[in-house]
């Protein structure tokens, strides 16, 4: 796999016209050597050229993990007390060639490091490189998809815990104890983002922060939340009501309902992303609640919750076999209600499959 896909690295950087790049972030790095690890302050990072063997470039503690989780190639294994830039160009000089042009990830690299890598290398040509990997990332294999199928099936019982957990007076961190704590029971090392649980009055701000709110009759409730599974992550949202809905509450339910169907209908292969956008908004603009549906209808999925593609109104993009993305519109009324519905769609030859199967229909939980 690590072969395959550092071959496929190489390629992209050819027709680029780059004979070089350094990989920084975790999810590529994991993607191109099957190592997974959270570096902190670390470097950790994969070097990939044209002309000579990938090297892996990771603190010694880390060494023999990462030789168990398959990396083949060469490593630059370094102490804390080391200079682990020092070393890659002890390497290049050594071992390797001087690469004339060099891709980063320039989203993710810090101005310090990039200040070190040109003093390492102060005749290459830096260049901005990390669509190469966004696009080679956006089409998933047959076994990216299991994961992501697993991962969606695990976001759909965090959801069902949570609903499981509500009643009156607790507080939206108990219900988000216990929808993680039950995950781990399954298995689930971590949550592919922090969850989130809002109550009420809380539900109309999109990235609200959950906390000590207690649960009363009438509110509504809306759950956020995925998981990582074996690198790969999922991302559902529901909102419920909690014994009792208003007629504009349940209005802007069924409304983001019909939306979110109508997006989902509009996914077909090449397709522009953009009109899964176009599809849920003009429904919900004319349904008379357009100035409160304030974000895109969704983002790509894989080994990051948030990756390559956008899904906002201008992207041209088309739908490919293999994408996996959500679909997520969302009302959100201040001091009425938030209602948003998320699922995660992968992309098939036959057409959009929902990999999230959490029922969707208004539910009213006593």
């Amino acid at each position: 796999m690590s072969k395959r896909r550092i071959q496929s690295l190489v390629n992209k950087l050819e027709e680029n016209q780059l004979d070089s790049m350094l990989v920084t972030t975790p999810a590529n790095v994991y993607y191109l050597s099957n190592y997974l690890t959270d570096p902190h302050e670390r470097v950790v990072a994969v070097y990939v050229s044209s002309t000579h063997d990938p090297v892996l470039i990771l603190p010694a503690m880390e060494a023999e993990d990462a030789r168990n989780a398959g990396w083949n190639y060469s490593m630059i294994d370094y102490h804390d007390h080391e200079n682990p830039w020092e070393l890659f160009q002890s390497f290049l000089n050594n071992v390797g060639k001087i690469p004339e042009t060099l891709g980063v990830e320039e989203d993710n690299l810090t101005l310090g490091r990039y200040n070190s890598i040109q003093g390492i290398l102060p005749e290459s040509t830096i260049k901005s490189a990390q669509e190469l990997l966004s696009t080679l990332r956006v089409i998933k294999t047959d076994k990216e998809y299991e994961l992501l199928k697993r991962a969606a099936e695990l976001a759909d019982f965090g959801v069902q815990t949570g609903i499981n957990a509500l009643k009156e007076g607790i507080s939206e961190l108990e219900v988000i104890a216990t929808i993680e704590y039950e995950l781990k029971k399954q298995g689930v090392q971590a949550m592919s983002f922090s969850t989130m649980v809002l109550f009420g009055d809380k539900t109309a701000s999109p990235h609200g922060t959950p906390g000590t709110a207690k649960l009363q009759k009438g509110d509504m409730v809306l759950f956020d939340l995925g998981v990582i599974y074996e690198g790969y992550c999922s991302d559902i949202t529901r909102t419920v009501a909690f014994q009792s809905i208003t007629v504009e509450q349940e209005k802007i339910y069924n409304t983001v309902l019909e939306g979110q169907l109508k997006a989902i209908e509009a996914s077909k292969l090449g397709t522009a992303v953009g009109n899964i956008d176009k599809a849920a908004r003009d429904h919900i603009d004319s349904s008379g609640f357009g100035n409160y549906f304030n974000h895109r209808i969704g983002h790509g999925l894989g080994l990051e919750t948030h990756e390559y593609p956008s899904l906002h109104g201008n992207n041209s993009l088309p739908l490919q076999k293999g994408m996996c993305y959500t679909i997520e519109p969302g009302i959100y009324v201040p001091k009425t209600a938030g209602v948003r519905i998320e699922d995660m769609i992968f992309m098939t030859s036959e057409g959009a499959q929902v990999l999230t199967k959490f029922p969707k229909e208004l539910q009213i939980i006593n």
